[in-house]
């Protein structure tokens, strides 16, 4: 993503250069309103709660970490949990998968993408489906597993499934960017869409994060009481890729390293890299969901450690590093303040009208 669509406050020269982009913004705006309100005239509604996670800009919003957490506490909190993915990228995106019973990983990420088995092997004891065909996904999943929630990862601009709930991501560093629509701006649909979210998440949010303190065309869009919260994506430990052992964050300290990825914002990758102490001396940037082939590995220097994301790992096969050391940044969603999260969707789930549709 260009930075200039993350710009909040333009220039007249700015606005003027980009001026152009507008002709297009029009009709992919009026696209997307047609799309929604005409898909949402026929939604299909399941027999289980449908909780969405999406986001309103395109890529880089930490949603797929979000649905992994929030799937880990329903279930430790005693509820039956699925996760719905439409997968980006694999070669059975048309059928419906099963990636994870749970138990075994089912495909890989040749089959349904990158952030199904991302999915699937962050959240142990969790199912995970993947598919186009996400009502028919629903259905499988509350047949074969007795899942009681079904958490829709990128859901909020699927309409043809009714969902009892839609938490909206928003990165707290970068907000709606310029606030338009592509190609003019960062985002999927008008900021006037968020009215239909029922709370905001606000990810990659500092410590002093303020809920009060919310993005004003962000604020002006949602109805009275719908509520915020905050997370933080953290650094863990860096995982051998090769081998799987372990190492502490202090190793990257006055390290050389090169950084490798398939993800929205590689940027923000290196950033965080530089802030523990690594000295990025290359960076290889591929599409976001990328699905690698050998070949993509041959460029990379074995003389020196490579970094990438859990996201591009399990795409990569240890027996093609051929001797490069490739190493995996893990990092971990925690909650800002009390878990508020979880308690205020535990009771909009428990509110939940019994025996609907």
């Amino acid at each position: 993503m260009p930075d200039y669509l993350w710009v909040r406050d333009e220039s007249p020269a700015r606005r003027a250069a980009l001026a152009p982009l507008l002709l297009a913004e029009g009709p992919y705006r009026l696209g997307a309103w047609l799309h929604r309100f005409l898909r949402k005239r026929r939604q299909v509604r399941l027999p289980v709660p449908v909780v969405s996670v999406g986001n309103l800009t395109v890529g880089g919003s930490a949603k797929t970490p979000v649905v992994g957490w929030l799937a880990r506490e329903l279930r430790a909190g005693g509820r039956k949990v699925a996760i719905l993915s439409r997968g980006v990228g694999g070669r059975r995106g048309h059928l419906v998968n099963v990636v994870s019973d749970g138990r075994r990983l089912l495909l890989g990420a040749g089959d349904v993408g990158d952030e199904p088995v991302l999915l699937a092997g962050a959240v142990p004891g969790v199912p995970v489906l993947a598919g186009r065909n996400r009502v028919a996904l629903g259905h499988r999943a509350a047949a074969l597993f007795g899942a009681e929630v079904l958490l829709l990862d990128d859901g909020f601009q699927h309409h043809r499934l009714y969902r009892d709930l839609d938490l909206v991501c928003v990165d707290a560093r970068l907000g709606l960017g310029n606030g338009h629509v592509l190609p003019r701006g960062p985002l999927r649909e008008p900021p006037s869409a968020l009215a239909q979210a029922d709370a905001i998440v606000w990810t990659r949010a500092s410590a002093d994060f303020d809920a009060g303190g919310v993005e004003p065309r962000i604020a002006a869009r949602l109805g009275a009481g719908v509520p915020h919260f905050g997370v933080s994506l953290e650094p863990t430990l860096l995982r051998v890729l090769a081998d799987g052992t372990t190492l502490p964050l202090a190793w990257l300290r006055d390290r050389e390293l090169g950084v490798f990825a398939a993800i929205a914002r590689p940027d923000r990758l290196c950033d965080g890299l530089a802030r523990l102490g690594a000295s990025i001396a290359e960076l290889r940037s591929f599409p976001d969901h990328h699905l690698y082939a050998r070949g993509d590995l041959a460029g990379l220097a074995p003389s020196r450690p490579w970094i990438t994301t859990a996201k591009d790992a399990v795409k990569i096969p240890p027996e093609w590093l051929e001797g490069r050391t490739v190493l995996v940044l893990e990092e971990r969603l925690v909650p800002l303040g009390t878990d508020r999260l979880v308690a205020w969707l535990s009771d909009a789930l428990d509110a939940r009208p019994k025996g609907r549709p």
